[in-house]
């Protein structure tokens, strides 16, 4: 599955990814392969994304994701770390 972190300033994350777990406005939700399309608004909080490699983590500000097509899209305010 592809993910992209985006900010209005740069793009933060692209790639291949196992999981990611996200702060939903109605709680922490996770988006695994083949998931069903989904469109969500995000809290502040912190996206686990999950690849081969391990974890990784980015703190956001709140936005929006959304998941079509084995493609997740993120559209963050802002990425913390």
């Amino acid at each position: 599955m592809y993910l992209e972190i985006i900010t209005p300033d740069k793009k933060v994350y692209a790639g291949e990814v196992e999981a990611a777990q996200f702060p939903g406005s109605n709680g922490s939700f996770e988006v695994l392969d083949s998931h069903a399309p989904l469109i969500s608004t995000m809290d502040k909080g912190r996206i686990r994304v999950t690849t081969g490699k391990g974890d990784e983590f980015f703190t956001v500000d709140g936005g929006v994701v959304e998941v079509l097509n084995n493609k997740i899209i993120v559209l963050a305010e802002s990425v913390l770390s």
